[in-house]
């Protein structure tokens, strides 16, 4: 994208034909939810975006079967795409099961920092919320480190969790168990999605899924 290029209400009205409250899934992997959801709520607008041509091939595949005509897909990282979104452009922004970089030398790499936050909170609308889940309670740590006190988000959550207060990777993730515990503040699930295969393997696998729920707020 141009560096002088910027996605705003305009253009979004052009690109799906009319103007409607808009939804981005970041990582939308093989598009389960996305799908689900444009099908369910053919009022709003859904825009997926995803790395792996694989995952947009089949997206592309079930909106086609479904006939939907409110999905956009864009083979983009998040954060390049997200820093030309508008200010209150987005209704609201889904980040399920991120890629954890389980080896904690690849923490940092992993997509929400700072600076994505920053992007976030940019785009979504004042109220609008920022939904996330992920089956690694390490990265539920990192989330919480990363977001709770961001001053252009509120933490939504309505249900207290206790989490080891170091970070642990592969490899070490057993020594989660005899590290001091905190209490954080997650959401209930996010109804609106799917039990995908994704996430149906790491329930089996034992793994707790943290739901997390920000909202946009003013700032100053």
């Amino acid at each position: 994208m141009a560096q002088n290029l910027q996605l705003d209400q305009e253009a979004a009205d052009r690109i799906w034909g009319r103007r409607a409250p808009l939804t981005v899934e970041i990582g939308s992997g093989q598009g389960e939810n996305v799908v689900a959801a444009a099908r369910r709520h053919p009022e709003r607008n859904y825009l997926a975006l995803e790395v792996y041509r694989p995952g947009l091939a089949h997206t592309m595949l079930m909106a086609g079967k479904e006939g939907l005509t409110n999905l956009r897909l864009a083979q983009v990282n998040a954060s390049d795409l997200l820093e030309h979104l508008a200010v209150n452009l987005v209704d609201e922004l889904w980040t399920f099961f991120p890629d954890p970089w389980p080896k904690t030398k690849h923490h940092k790499r992993r997509l929400i920092q700072p600076a994505l936050a920053d992007a976030v909170v940019s785009c979504l609308q004042v109220g609008g919320l920022w939904r996330i889940a992920t089956d690694i309670e390490d990265y539920a740590l990192h989330i919480h480190e990363v977001l709770d006190n961001h001053p252009g988000l509120r933490n939504l959550g309505n249900r207290t969790v206790r989490l080891p207060l170091g970070h642990v990777g592969k490899g070490t993730a057993a020594m989660a168990e005899d590290m001091p515990h905190g209490d954080f503040v997650e959401s209930k699930r996010f109804e609106g999605r799917i039990v995908t295969n994704f996430e149906r393997k790491g329930m089996q696998a034992g793994r707790t899924i943290h739901d997390l729920t920000y909202q946009a707020v003013a700032v100053g």
